[in-house]
């Protein structure tokens, strides 16, 4: 038993699946084509390809077969687990939940391989009937995958004659395939919203909505006992949001600057030796990972501004949001140099000849045609980098600390929203709790912020545009 429930029956039956579907295709296609021919000696035309027959035969013998197999997977789990509820021993179904939870999650690791917290003669038993049941599920959905397959293939053969429109169907098939991919997407969408809002919901029930959003002071420690002191949970969070949009600020006015004048550079200056180079070099930054690059602001970047800082006469921390800011605004200097180039590059030639034609220079030419043209798409690439700086967990919490700082200094420590979700949803938490639910609230309003300059850089955007299509 232990053998056959570890066989990827499921997978062997979906690789099967996909290995027929490729045969159906080539012999629809064949039987298409001697069509063809036939039509061809008698004068006559076919409504469709043999090329869509094939494709026809393939969706048919591959799509029905494969959507089921995943979705009988998917509902397999609890079906059984359901099944062999009602199959437990009496003496377990006298004991209380978490007992009867820990018996099935001993007997699952049994029979489908982990380290249970017991093993006994009892749990065997059950842990054997358990795969036994698992492989007989496996075996059945296999079956009738297959047996969709082989109707799907013969419904196929069945169209295939001169007056079938099998282009009309194949396109209807993957028209269907796009609007369940884009229906996909936006009800994902729809369903992080809203677990966002209920959960938000949730913690405006405990917590006061004007305080959270206006409040000042941000210590979500809350106790657990009553006699326990100094624990009462302050969750104002402006110093959160005070510390977001400074480092976000400061790493744009890194970012926007060098990756800009990068772009320019890149596409109106720079040889074609000279690009070859730089535009990699540049990219190249993109591919770092997010840790190294807090390991350089905190070993690094922080250190010297501290030093400099000191040297100066001014109270520097050993981390800052100055620090996180500039090594951000390094880290997304590829956001905006790589899109600005490709939206420059796209500025139609007859634009700088014209200016060029009317004793413009080229700097002249730059900054009054090109760049005005390209200007939507630049707003586009500053947009993503803000939303990515806005998201950046790992540079803050490495360079600029995590305590909540309500100070307008840069020198000072200061935390962001991500990197406080991070820290109260982390660790062994009590979910039902004021502690827990503010997470949900901070990602709603950094979600809300997100939109608001996603609708203003899109106005702009087609005001622009508007003007210079």
């Amino acid at each position: 038993m232990s053998i056959l429930s570890n066989l990827p029956i499921a997978m062997i039956c979906a690789f099967a699946i996909l290995a027929f579907a490729t045969i159906a295709y080539f012999l629809n296609a064949r039987m298409a084509l001697v069509l063809v021919n036939n039509a061809k000696a008698k004068n006559e035309r076919i409504n469709s390809l043999p090329l869509y027959h094939g494709w026809y035969a393939a969706l048919l013998v591959g799509l029905p077969s494969i959507v089921f197999l995943a979705l009988a997977n998917l509902v397999k789990s609890p079906i059984i687990n359901s099944i062999m509820r009602t199959k437990l021993p009496a003496d377990v179904k006298s004991m209380g939940s978490d007992q009867i939870s820990l018996f099935l999650l001993d007997a699952h690791k049994i029979a489908f391989g982990g380290q249970p917290s017991q093993v006994n003669a009892q749990l065997e038993s059950f842990a054997s009937e358990l795969g036994n049941w698992d492989v007989v599920f496996v075996i059945a959905i296999s079956l009738v995958a297959i047996a969709f397959a082989v109707f799907g293939y013969y419904f196929s053969r069945s169209k295939v004659f001169a007056e079938y429109r099998a282009r009309n169907a194949v396109e209807a098939i993957v028209k269907g395939l796009m609007i369940l991919a884009a229906s996909i997407a936006i009800l994902t969408t729809f369903g992080i919203v809203l677990s966002l809002i209920f959960e938000t919901i949730k913690f405006f029930n405990f917590y006061n909505p004007f305080s959270f959003l206006f409040g000042t002071q941000w210590s979500p420690q809350v106790a657990i006992r009553a006699d326990q002191v100094g624990q009462s949970g302050s969750f104002g969070a402006v110093p959160l949001f005070l510390g977001t949009f400074m480092i976000m600020i400061i790493a744009m006015c890194v970012a926007v600057p060098v990756g800009l004048g990068s772009a320019v550079f890149l596409s109106e200056y720079a040889s074609e030796k000279s690009r070859a180079f730089i535009k990699p070099a540049l990219e190249l930054l993109a591919g770092i990972p997010t840790v190294v690059y807090g390991f350089f602001a905190l070993l690094t970047v922080a250190p010297f501004i501290r030093d400099l800082g000191n040297s100066l006469g001014l109270e520097t921390s050993s981390q800052s949001a100055l620090a996180a800011g500039i090594v951000m605004g390094i880290m997304i200097i590829p956001f905006i140099s790589s899109l600005s180039d490709d939206v420059i590059n796209s500025v139609p030639q007859a634009l700088r000849d014209g200016s060029y034609a009317m004793g413009a220079t080229k700097s002249e030419t730059v900054g009054r045609v090109v760049l005005p043209a390209a200007l939507p798409g630049i707003i586009g690439s500053i947009l993503l980098a803000v939303s990515r700086a806005l998201g950046e967990t790992m540079i803050v919490a490495m360079a600029a600390g995590q305590n909540a700082n309500l100070s307008l200094n840069p020198l000072d420590m200061m935390t962001t929203v991500t990197v406080q979700i991070v820290m109260l949803l982390t660790g062994d938490q009590e979910y039902d709790s004021p502690k827990t639910h503010v997470a949900f609230a901070l990602g709603f309003v950094l979600f809300v912020v997100t939109l608001i300059l996603n609708i203003i850089a899109l106005r702009v955007v087609q005001k622009y545009r508007e003007k210079y299509d």
